[in-house]
């Protein structure tokens, strides 16, 4: 692999920014965001060349599983250092950071069969839209993880630790649903723009993943009604968020597990 160094660099500086968040939300060490967000950011500088040679020419995109994988971590990281100068956000780097060298590490060590993608304007369009959803949804379903311990040390009156490293109790659902309703108008233009440039966002290798993207709108949607409405939030909605996420990593990496690694089809 051409960008190798780029790689094992990448993965050192997500995982030395990464460890560091973790330990600072066990109050191991003290809080340092200016140093996280210096190191993330260079790892997100090297994993960008990383992307860029494992994507193919400019008529066609290939999107097989690791490159894929590899593809939406770097757009986490590049969203959530973006995100955290202005949103208090970053401690959502202590699992995202070693997620993304992780997917670094299966794209160089592990033989991908390549996935060709017909790289037309609106295709792009359909897949960016996708993208930026994905990753802002996994972004919040790690916020509703933190939101979901919090309102458990809370209710057993547990108030040492990672709560007290956290934002308040109130600002971390806000951000939550900043994130769902930021999610949902992304995922709506993704589900648009496939119906509008796809031939058919529901011939068989496409079904699964249209389907299973519906299902996580609508819960998303519940969600968001149910808020709004009903006032649900807490570990409900923790829950329900979770349930989106898992539907949106089943429809986008569903499919591309079972064919390229259990099945082993090329």
């Amino acid at each position: 692999m051409q960008a190798l160094p780029f790689a094992l660099l990448a993965i050192v500086f997500y995982l030395g920014a990464g460890s560091w968040q973790g330990l600072a939300l066990l109050r191991r060490v003290p809080q340092r965001p200016a140093l996280v967000r210096s190191i993330g950011l260079l790892a997100v500088v090297c994993h960008g060349v990383v992307v860029a040679v494992s994507l193919s020419d400019a008529d066609m995109l290939d999107l097989g599983l690791f490159t894929s994988a590899s593809l939406l971590s770097w757009l986490i990281a590049v969203l959530l250092l973006a995100v955290s100068v202005v949103k208090p956000v970053l401690s959502a780097a202590a699992a995202l950071f070693p997620l993304a060298a992780l997917t670094i590490m299966l794209l160089i060590g592990l033989p991908s069969a390549n996935q060709q993608v017909n790289a037309s304007p609106g295709i792009l369009l359909h897949i960016l839209t996708s993208a930026l959803a994905f990753s802002l949804f996994i972004i919040a379903g790690v916020l509703a993880l933190f939101l979901a311990r919090q309102n458990q040390a809370l209710r057993s009156h547990r108030t040492r630790g990672i709560v007290q490293v956290l934002p308040p109790l109130g600002t971390m659902e806000r951000l939550l649903f900043e994130f769902i309703w930021a999610g949902m108008l992304l995922l709506t233009a993704s589900l648009i723009s496939g119906m509008a440039f796809l031939d058919n966002m529901f011939a068989q290798h496409l079904v699964h993943k249209t389907v299973l993207s519906i299902a996580a709108w609508i819960i998303f949607a519940l969600l968001l009604a149910g808020h709004h409405l009903l006032g649900w939030r807490g570990v409900r909605a923790a829950r329900w968020t979770l349930g989106g996420c898992a539907l949106l990593l089943l429809a986008y990496f569903g499919s591309k597990i079972a064919l390229q690694v259990v099945f082993d089809i090329v």
